[in-house]
């Protein structure tokens, strides 16, 4: 498939599962995702206040993930952390982590309601088929799915667009998805993972935002498990299209992914620096049209050159009879040199500012 087609499909993914306007400025272009995963231990109020949480904040969409326990998993599932006190085993907290459809559909009006795109990761092909009676606005793949192919089948069949995650998943694997997709010739976006919680800063990995751009040919994203702020803030100024970080209410939550997550509060933050940055990145500044719009104020700021002490007209100026200081309404201060030597026209008092008519110049 050629390199247009490529970037047709990248177009397409932007056009369908975008970030809505900041303050009317298009070039708010990163979609920011706030991922609430399993933070909301099985509570369907929880999930609501999330959901309200990321509203305020500023994102762009809220996103949760679909299990079905029967569907997904086995009950000698072993843990990957062993960290729940109630659940006797991971097949039982997938369980605990269940909601119905019909409350999967009212986090789905809740969101759209506060101006989210929903969405939610889908595990098991009946995670896929509720999700699609629900209503989402596209599809997040999990890395541990990327080579579920009877899974990502019934996703393609929605025809909705794709994001799929890297974090477990090598290049034959990745290489391999993506291909199903360009077959489909959906739209898509490739984000950067490591599934590491949290992840360190050396293997962040923001060299391969470049590195899949160029591979694929398509919008490209972090999905993000430091805990902070700094990668996501980082990606953008590479030209990410796609931020996503999972939230958490509060550092004193219950949960496996609290130390991967940034607070509310810290997602505020993260929301203001990513439209900060878009908006530097949309507007290049001239420099001399910068100065010539600043010429105004330059007299506040500058420097002119000074007598530095009382002096009668005729005096020829001597290096010691002069200074530079504000304001800068006179002789410009890289003028100095040029100043030493000439003959005063007139009288000036010290800390007089001198201009070129004190001195015969213009005359």
């Amino acid at each position: 498939m050629s390199d247009g087609v490529h970037q047709s499909i990248g177009g397409g993914f932007r056009s369908q599962l975008r970030a809505r306007p900041v303050d009317g400025r298009p070039e708010a272009r990163c979609l920011i995702v706030g991922e609430v995963a399993q933070a909301h231990d099985g509570s369907l109020g929880t999930a609501h206040a999330f959901i309200d949480a990321i509203a305020s904040a500023g994102a762009d969409a809220v996103k949760f993930q679909t299990h079905i326990a029967a569907a997904e998993s086995t009950p000698s599932e072993p843990w990957r952390v062993r960290f729940s006190l109630q659940d006797e085993s991971r097949y039982a907290y997938w369980q605990r982590m269940e909601f119905t459809e019909e409350q999967w559909a009212g986090l789905r009006r809740h969101a759209v309601e506060k101006d989210l795109l929903f969405l939610s990761s889908p595990f098991s092909c009946e995670a896929v088929d509720l999700l699609a009676r629900v209503g989402v606005a596209g599809w997040k793949v999990a890395s541990g799915e990327v080579a579920n192919s009877a899974m990502l089948d019934r996703v393609m069949e929605t025809n909705l667009p794709v994001m799929v995650s890297t974090g477990m998943s090598g290049l034959e694997e990745v290489d391999a998805a993506i291909e199903r997709i360009r077959v489909r010739r959906l739209p898509f976006a490739v984000l950067q993972c490591t599934s590491k919680y949290p992840c360190p800063p050396e293997q962040v990995g923001l060299n391969l935002l470049g590195f899949f751009r160029e591979r694929y040919g398509c919008p490209v994203g972090l999905s993000d498990h430091s805990g902070s702020v700094y990668p996501g803030l980082a990606a953008v100024t590479l030209g990410a299209e796609v931020l996503e970080v999972h939230v958490t209410l509060s550092r004193e939550m219950f949960g496996p992914d609290v130390a991967a997550s940034v607070t509310t509060g810290e997602l505020c933050q993260l929301v203001e620096g990513v439209r900060f940055i878009e908006a530097m990145q949309a507007h290049p500044v001239n420099k001399d049209r910068l100065a010539n719009d600043l010429a105004s104020v330059r007299g506040a700021f500058m420097k002119s050159v000074v007598s530095r002490l009382d002096l009668p007209v005729g005096t020829v100026l001597e290096a010691g009879h002069l200074a530079v200081k504000k304001p800068g309404t006179g002789i410009p201060a890289g003028r100095l040199a040029e100043v030493v030597g000439t003959q005063l026209r007139r009288n000036v008092k010290a800390d007089q500012v001198l201009t070129e008519a004190d001195i015969g110049w213009g005359a």
